[in-house]
């Protein structure tokens, strides 16, 4: 890729490698080109490994990964010391896979073992600076913004459109599916949800509409919420039909209103129904996000009535 390379450089040719010249194998005799003068410009992660190593077979597609989605960042050098074990000497490598990182001609950093793919991130984040935000990125954010200040329209187009041209992306799905859940078309936010990819299951974006959508899907049963109210009316101690409210009033969408609901549970007995108005305030902080003011507000109110 030609930003890898400082303007009015001569770039050279690279062995055939898994993405170009982000990730290249390199021998004792290209290790000069390949590593020292390579990382005159951009940070250089060299892989010690062998054929016969599990732990290296564990750590290299984690590696490759973490490179491919530096973009250009950082690069990736294998070398396999059983047929160039001289540099490997040189370096005092005592088992593998030992990863070092060189920048500016120098081994600045590295580590030994298949670490998991947080700590490469964070490695390369260390050597490389973190990555500046891909307009894409910038959109989503502002449709996250959006959608906490209550613009679904606008929201949702944003959302749709970062989907179109990033299928897998987390952020987009999860976004996607949060507004349907609010306009209460459950059935396509299921949909939606069916495109997230495996390794994308646990992101932030991912649970919160999962959350939002299970909470949508039991309120539905709940039926009228002017039923629920006259029996409040009528004995406002019924914890159960405040409960139910605060469900139904969730699902429509007022969600100061049911937390208001929430807590005068809390108040009243925080114990009740095995803590149950609390864990379902835990829900919906959930399926709002932490960066919901309604979540820091909602929060902020559970902590002083826990803790009063």
């Amino acid at each position: 890729m030609s930003e890898l390379y400082i303007p009015g450089a001569t770039p050279t040719a690279q062995p055939a490698g898994s993405d170009g010249d982000l990730i290249v194998d390199t021998t004792t005799e290209r290790f000069k080109e390949d590593v020292i003068d390579a990382s005159m410009s951009v940070p250089v992660l060299v892989d010690f490994w062998a054929p016969w190593c599990g732990p290296c077979k564990q750590l290299t597609p984690t590696l490759e990964k973490a490179v491919k989605a530096a973009k250009g960042r950082v690069k990736l050098v294998k070398m396999n010391i059983d047929e160039h074990p001289q540099i490997a000497g040189q370096l005092n490598v005592q088992s593998i896979p030992t990863v070092f990182v060189f920048a500016g001609g120098q081994p600045v950093d590295g580590f030994m073992g298949a670490v998991p793919e947080s700590q490469i991130n964070a490695l390369i984040d260390k050597v490389a600076g973190a990555a500046e935000p891909s307009s894409e990125d910038e959109a989503l954010a502002e449709a996250d913004r959006l959608f906490a200040a209550g613009a679904l329209t606008e929201a949702a187009q944003i959302y749709a459109r970062a989907l179109q041209v990033s299928p897998q992306n987390p952020v987009a799905i999860g976004g996607v599916a949060r507004c349907l859940v609010q306009t209460g078309d459950l059935e396509r936010a299921r949909q939606t949800l069916g495109l997230t990819p495996p390794e994308a299951e646990n992101h932030a974006a991912i649970i919160a509409a999962k959350a939002a959508l299970e909470l949508a899907e039991s309120a539905a049963e709940l039926g009228d919420p002017a039923v629920l109210l006259a029996k409040l009316d009528a004995d406002p101690s019924d914890h159960q039909a405040r409960y139910d409210l605060a469900r139904v009033l969730h699902a429509k969408g007022e969600n100061s209103a049911a937390i208001n609901e929430l807590l005068e549970i809390v108040r009243a007995d925080r114990n009740w129904s095995a803590s149950a108005a609390r864990k379902l305030l835990l829900q919906f902080f959930e399926a709002w996000g932490p960066q919901s003011e309604l979540t820091k507000d909602g929060r902020r109110r559970l902590s002083a009535l826990l803790f009063s």
